[in-house]
């Protein structure tokens, strides 16, 4: 049975590497990828692939400051205060 286009393109595509453990570390490699796509020095599928990665550091990133954001809301009654 042939595959089609699309199925054959994701079973041939490598596995997405695991995020960080840490906000820190996570943020440290998006720094390292930013630096390296602004160089402009990659070839276009390494910039592709750069790009993907750096949008999942993000994604991980952004969640990772919303949770600590909602469990300073919940510490200090539903209201974030200016730190003093």
């Amino acid at each position: 049975m042939a595959k089609s286009p699309a199925s054959a393109a994701s079973s041939s595509a490598p596995p997405a590497p695991a995020l960080p453990a840490t906000y820190e570390a996570a943020l440290q490699e998006l720094e390292g990828l930013v630096s390296s796509l602004e160089s402009g020095q990659l070839p276009l599928d390494q910039l592709l692939t750069g790009y993907q990665r750096g949008a999942q550091l993000l994604a991980f990133c952004k969640g990772r400051l919303e949770a600590v954001e909602n469990q300073i809301k919940v510490l200090e009654g539903t209201e974030l205060k200016p730190w003093a």
